[in-house]
């Protein structure tokens, strides 16, 4: 008889779409002046994660949202988003984030 081997469960799975770059920006590396933004506590950032990167890659959970950095460890950033009512912090690597653009109201 032949037994069926039960699907694995890992960190990335069901992500194929999620961590997959557009046909245009394949095998791009990401640009120096995006990588290289310091950024401050307080300062909004969105979690958009660059697949070919895997240090410190957030969890499927939280790509696409919105949050404030709260401090830095070493050479990543702590990131403070809420999910629901819940306070989560993100450890991620600046190559992860993009700045958040404030519109001003006039």
């Amino acid at each position: 008889m032949c037994e069926v081997v039960k699907a694995s469960q890992g960190l990335r799975h069901r992500t194929r779409k999620l961590l997959r770059k557009s046909i245009r920006e394949r095998g791009a590396i990401p640009r120096l002046s995006q990588v290289l933004i310091e950024y401050k506590v307080g300062d909004r950032v969105h979690i958009v994660p660059n697949p070919a990167i895997h240090e410190a890659l957030p969890f499927r959970r939280y790509i696409g949202m919105t949050g404030t950095v709260i401090g830095r460890r070493g050479r990543a950033y702590l990131v403070e988003v809420y999910l629901g009512s819940k306070r989560k912090i993100i450890i991620t690597v600046p190559e992860h984030l993009k700045p958040a653009q404030i519109s001003q109201a006039s």
